[in-house]
């Protein structure tokens, strides 16, 4: 917000910084001060308290395309760039331009002002930014962390180190690969003790050997033998728990066969998911003599049932 006491603050000089200074080093520059005199570090100082809202009021300003095109046009006019009269009386100045504006000073006189040297009307009131705005609070930060698929699933509190220092982060259980959380209030100070601006957080969440998420539901592929697929058999199965259940295989079970476990997969105050287990039928690489002398004969009294018969049917659709 336009504010008249920028005429009497040299923000570039409270930063030490040129007036053509890039947003990246305003920013690192910022950060190096902001560190040495926050009152966390100087607890009891009040000078370098004072110093610390003095560089955030100023680095919020500089930060801000607007506001900072905005400081620049108030301070060229303060410093000679343009020049304000007052219709035939002298003596007239800035504060003169304030009251005649809003209808304060001199009795509520009418005087009528001119704007003189390179501009218009319009760059008086670009000043006031087509509208007041409300105190400006601190910058929002962006951050990243990467938890284990189990922190992902079950939800724990993690700390992050940021340039304000550590922050604590609840990561809720169910969060997804590159979900962001808000984390209000930690963000970059606010100026003047306005509030501070809020932390985005991304999270990646890295891959798990066997699960996989599928919404609330947990997903793995089960390998079964062909015996256990064509006579049926019980098999143990991992949660991520670690415990283990057990699974039955119906006699005929085909790979790809999708098997649910109820209520083992992601829990969150929204519900909780399953397990999903996808059989696929293991083939075995090396055979016995006796092994492959037994399939054999099974091959000579297995049914005559064409396997790739509907895969032909369908591809001619």
């Amino acid at each position: 917000m336009a504010s008249q006491d920028w005429l009497d603050k040299d923000f570039y000089r409270m930063l030490g910084v040129s007036k053509d200074v890039d947003d990246a080093e305003l920013k690192k520059v910022y950060r190096k001060l902001a560190r040495k005199y926050h009152p966390d570090s100087n607890p009891g100082d009040a000078a370098a308290e004072a110093k610390f809202k003095e560089i955030s009021e100023a680095y919020s300003v500089l930060s801000d395309k607007e506001q900072r095109a905005e400081y620049d046009q108030i301070r060229a006019m303060g410093a000679g760039g343009a020049r304000f009269t007052a219709g035939g009386q002298g003596g007239q100045g800035f504060e003169d331009v304030f009251g005649g504006m809003f209808g304060g000073g001199h009795g509520g006189r009418n005087t009528q002002y001119g704007f003189q040297q390179g501009g218009g009307y319009d760059d008086l009131f670009n000043m006031f930014g087509g509208g007041a705005r409300g105190p400006q609070k601190g910058r929002d930060v962006n951050a990243t962390t990467t938890i284990d698929f189990e922190t992902a699933v079950s939800g724990d509190t993690v700390t992050l180190q940021t340039s304000n220092g550590n922050v604590k982060v609840k990561i809720p259980a169910g969060v997804s690969n590159g979900q962001k959380i808000r984390l209000r209030g930690k963000g970059e100070p606010g100026p003047g003790g306005t509030p501070a601006g809020d932390l985005m957080l991304t999270v990646t969440v890295r891959k798990h050997p066997v699960f996989e998420r599928d919404g609330l539901n947990l997903k793995l592929k089960l390998p079964v033998t062909f015996t256990e697929a064509t006579l049926g058999a019980t098999v143990e199965v991992p949660t991520l728990g670690g415990e283990t259940v057990r699974l039955r295989v119906q006699p005929g079970t085909p790979s790809g066969r999708v098997m649910r476990v109820k209520g083992r997969g992601v829990k969150t105050s929204k519900g909780t998911g399953d397990l999903l287990a996808e059989v696929q039928v293991a083939v075995p690489s090396h055979l016995s003599a006796e092994a492959r002398e037994a399939l054999e004969a099974f091959q000579q009294v297995e049914p005559q049932e064409d396997p790739r018969a509907d895969l032909f049917a369908r591809a001619r659709a």
